[in-house]
């Protein structure tokens, strides 16, 4: 187990609280933005402007065949923010930096894209899940995990020590999806040993996920209480956010959906993690499934609910 952060990290602590992040295509009319007004949504901008949350975690998606320009996004980006309360923290999640290709990847342009943007939004931190998000320039229509293989590990740690010295921000690796019928496992390293290896070699910081956590395990056949086993082997003293977004059991296969509406299992191991991870600074509920009035829809409220008292009682 990894017991303490290295020197050269940010050993910052604050505790942030509960946060909200939410993915941002473009020409959405639900959550994202209306090509219309260029801006959010109407019901997100209903949603932002109800709810308070910590900081707002939104996440990158390419404006059809723009180029990758900063004044191209920051505009909506300022619209977006300015939904939030004032003064909100922003996180970017970036979805091109793409550390599980199997390939040569060449990430200078969006270094200084996210570069860029900092200067202009200050994020918190910038995060994006170590995976395979596009091959040879085809977009993967979800995330592949990355191949858990030693020669992948070694690659995988000199992109991220080279990302952690070109980006302002500080960058986060997040673990990866492993949802049953999407995903192609390779390799026969565990994806817990692997990922802490990869993260003490680039000397980043960590964000975990509960529904990929739970996904992996379950992937390996682990149900009940064998679910939150081998925390021990994260790099736990690393995390400093958690993500939580919707998952569903059906037909025996474990979903990673993002539907808002969050499984009693994900709590369980949201207490156990919050336990576990004394850097930790912000537990997000990402992507909420949001009703045209700005609201939360029923079956996530309880949940949902459950997760701010969790979060509240850590953070104070």
């Amino acid at each position: 187990m990894d017991t303490s952060m290295d020197t050269s990290m940010d050993t910052s602590t604050r505790r942030l609280g509960l946060g909200v992040g939410v993915d941002m295509p473009w020409g959405s009319t639900s959550i994202g933005f209306d090509s219309a007004t260029g801006g959010p949504t109407e019901r997100l901008a209903r949603f932002l402007g109800r709810e308070r949350y910590a900081y707002l975690m939104f996440s990158f998606q390419p404006r059809g065949h723009v180029a990758l320009d900063v004044d191209a996004y920051l505009p909506a980006y300022e619209r977006l923010r300015d939904c939030a309360a004032p003064g909100t923290p922003l996180v970017f999640h970036q979805t091109t930096l793409n550390f599980g290709a199997a390939h040569a990847y060449d990430r200078t342009a969006v270094y200084d894209f996210t570069n860029a943007l900092h200067r202009r939004l200050g994020f918190a931190w910038v995060v994006e899940d170590v995976g395979i998000w596009s091959q040879r320039g085809i977009p993967m229509p979800y995330p592949l995990p990355p191949f858990l293989t030693e020669a992948s590990l070694e690659r995988t740690a000199e992109g991220l020590a080279e990302a952690r010295e070109a980006l302002e921000p500080r960058l986060q690796l997040e673990f990866p999806g492993f949802t049953d019928g999407y995903s192609i496992v390779v390799g026969a390293m565990d994806a817990y040993d692997w990922f802490r290896e990869v993260v003490e070699r680039a000397d980043v910081a960590v964000t975990l996920d509960v529904g990929h956590l739970l996904s992996y395990r379950w992937l390996c056949g682990h149900t009940g209480e064998a679910l939150y086993e081998g925390l021990e082997r994260l790099p736990l003293s690393r995390c400093r956010e958690i993500h939580l977004s919707g998952c569903a059991v059906r037909r025996g296969r474990f979903l990673d959906l993002h539907h808002g509406i969050l499984l009693d299992e994900q709590l369980e191991l949201l207490d156990r993690l919050l336990l576990r991870c004394p850097n930790l600074q912000g537990v997000t509920y990402e992507d909420p499934a949001i009703d045209s009035g700005g609201r939360l829809p029923p079956k996530a409220v309880p949940n949902v609910e459950r997760l701010r008292e969790r979060v509240e009682r850590w953070a104070s």
